[in-house]
């Protein structure tokens, strides 16, 4: 068995004296691992880290085998790594994806935003709203979609500003009442991508995907705690010396 695909490296362990193992994402193959032997090598160092944008070409017996990698990288994204914040959200969605993602499962429309997200996060472009959305997505594509589109009580479809974090659905200003407070936060660019954000949009957008990810997606992996690297995220925007 074989095949050849462009991947990102999200994951490197090491795998006995000279090999890792890497754990990739590839449009058509989904989230796949695979040894590269040699890989713990100085001469690969620079290309086999997280982020990086490489060609991939798996080989295996049978279909079910872990497999062996040649790679050959074709963009390292590194102007990041000076960047404690940027860095820190590479982190998090290379943690979220090996924590959310079944192996082998196609997810080509993730894919791309994942690499879109990369390269912005790596050119220095904003970021943080498409991380945000990018959140939104993985819940979508894992089947925990969140319905933004109309109020849970009223149907209405205008001034949609809370999400119910038992239903997932938004809530208008007007139907939430006197239970606002109980209800999470939601920022008008979760439901246009075209509306600006500012900071404590950003903020507020993580509460609530947040939520969703804990209660929902990682209850469903088996009570399974979010990455601490996403804890690590939220608490750099938190801080505003990273700004």
């Amino acid at each position: 068995m074989e095949w050849t695909s462009e991947g990102v490296i999200v994951s490197v362990r090491k795998y006995g004296e000279n090999s890792v193992i890497i754990d990739t994402l590839t449009p058509k193959h989904g989230r796949h691992l695979g040894v590269v032997r040699g890989g713990a090598s100085r001469k690969m160092a620079a290309t086999i880290q997280p982020g990086s944008q490489v060609k991939l070409e798996w080989r295996a017996r049978l279909e079910e085998h872990l497999g062996n990698f040649r790679v050959e990288q074709l963009e390292s994204r590194s102007d990041m790594f000076d960047d404690r914040l940027r860095l820190a959200a590479l982190s998090s969605i290379c943690s979220i994806v090996t924590f959310s993602f079944p192996e082998r499962m196609p997810v080509a429309e993730l894919y791309n935003s994942t690499l879109n997200l990369m390269d912005t996060l790596n050119t220095g472009g904003d970021w943080k709203p498409l991380y945000a959305l990018w959140e939104l997505q993985v819940l979508e594509e894992m089947g925990f979609g969140l319905d933004l589109t109309s109020c849970a009580v009223t149907n209405v479809t205008q001034d949609l500003i809370y999400v119910s974090p038992k239903s997932g659905r938004a809530v208008s200003r007007k139907a939430a009442g006197e239970w606002k407070e109980r209800l999470l936060p939601l920022p008008s660019f979760l439901r246009n991508k075209f509306e600006t954000a500012n900071h404590e949009d950003i903020l507020n957008s993580l509460k609530t995907t947040g939520h969703f990810l804990s209660s929902w997606l990682a209850t469903s992996l088996g009570e399974r705690k979010l990455p601490e690297a996403r804890n690590r995220l939220i608490s750099r925007l938190e801080n505003k010396k990273f700004y």
